[in-house]
């Protein structure tokens, strides 16, 4: 899966500027049989954060965002019945860009935080937009001039691994207001990959290279080395074409 870069350390909330504070109950339809709260249903959890700060921040209207990147490390799973606490802030910025933070704890011992990165798109022409003082002026102080990187860092399977690849087909109910996949079902083809206990401490990264499109006609790469797990979603109709690829590892064991 190629080298990837240190972990950082656990981040914090910033001293100075915007932080949004939200709450998630995990409900039945968030778990497995083993009551675990599930990767995709923590992306949920992190998207409807996000976008409660984006609409609070009323920002322009012409402006939409695309997801990325998402890196979790969690210390802990939240389990079900478990009461969350995200709370979530612009931690970088750059010219049409920006990271997000958010760390989460749990009633139950829930222990996780996220890094994303968000592009700005001007939703007339589709193309990324330069951000202005309309967002600096909100979000520029928890930023506190730290540059975010739009930089993938996972690249397409060994050839064995794609040509093992199965169907993964995209529903209808799998497509969001941008007619493109939304993020989180992303994280589900993670779930279908991987094997996962809810004593499980991980690091977690998914990485968006292309746009998945209703049309669109995806297999399922997998492939292990001892606890580890990469996972991509390949364009059936393209060969060694990624549309997503994703990372997991024990915590311990993470060099990211």
């Amino acid at each position: 899966m190629g080298p990837l870069p240190t972990r950082p350390s656990e981040p914090t909330l910033p001293t100075a500027g915007r932080i949004v504070q939200g709450s998630r109950k995990v409900r039945m339809a968030d778990v497995g049989p083993d009551r675990r709260g599930r990767l995709d249903a923590l992306a949920r959890y992190l998207g409807d954060v996000a976008e409660d700060d984006a609409a609070g921040a009323t920002l322009p209207p012409t402006i939409g965002w695309v997801l990325r990147r998402t890196r979790m490390d969690i210390e802990r799973f939240p389990t079900l019945g478990e009461e969350l606490v995200l709370r979530t802030f612009c931690s970088a910025t750059a010219s049409r860009w920006a990271e997000r933070t958010t760390l989460v704890g749990g009633s139950l011992g829930a222990r996780l935080w996220a890094r994303s990165i968000w592009v700005a798109l001007d939703t007339v022409t589709g193309k990324p937009a330069r951000l202005g003082s309309w967002f600096f002026d909100v979000y520029g102080a928890s930023a506190a001039g730290r540059q975010a990187s739009v930089h993938l860092t996972l690249g397409a399977p060994p050839a064995p691994v794609a040509r093992a690849a199965r169907p993964w087909p995209i529903r209808r109910s799998d497509i969001d207001a941008w007619a493109h996949m939304n993020n989180a079902i992303a994280w589900a083809a993670v779930e279908d990959a991987v094997d996962l206990v809810p004593s499980d401490s991980v690091v977690a990264l998914v990485e968006h290279h292309a746009p998945v499109g209703a049309g669109t006609a995806p297999v399922l790469a997998v492939e292990r080395s001892d606890a580890e797990w990469g996972v991509w979603l390949l364009d059936s109709r393209s060969e060694g074409h990624v549309l997503v690829a994703s990372a997991l590892r024990p915590a311990a064991a993470s060099r990211w």
